[in-house]
């Protein structure tokens, strides 16, 4: 069970607090959340699996049917170009 608190923050703060937890896909709480249990040293907390999905177009990829295809195409491209930027 978690414990509601409150905190006051310059105007200013609270923007750009707001804008790096949208940035993040998280509530301004669990930004919060976060920061605390990094500070802490507390393990980090894990994302919600949700925020993966509907995050591109598949282009009727079945990936089901096509998974070794696909990741073998994605390691012959990372050994040619590098690592993504």
């Amino acid at each position: 069970m978690m414990a509601r608190t409150q905190i006051i923050l310059e105007p200013e703060m609270q923007r750009r607090a707001r804008q790096r937890a949208s940035d993040l896909g998280v509530s301004l709480a669990e930004y919060f959340r976060r920061l605390v249990a990094r500070d802490l040293g507390s393990p980090p907390v894990p994302g919600n699996v949700a925020s993966v999905f509907d995050l591109g177009r598949s282009d009727k990829a079945d990936v089901g049917r096509n998974k070794s295809a696909m990741m073998a195409e994605a390691v012959d491209s990372a050994a040619k170009n590098g690592p993504p930027q």
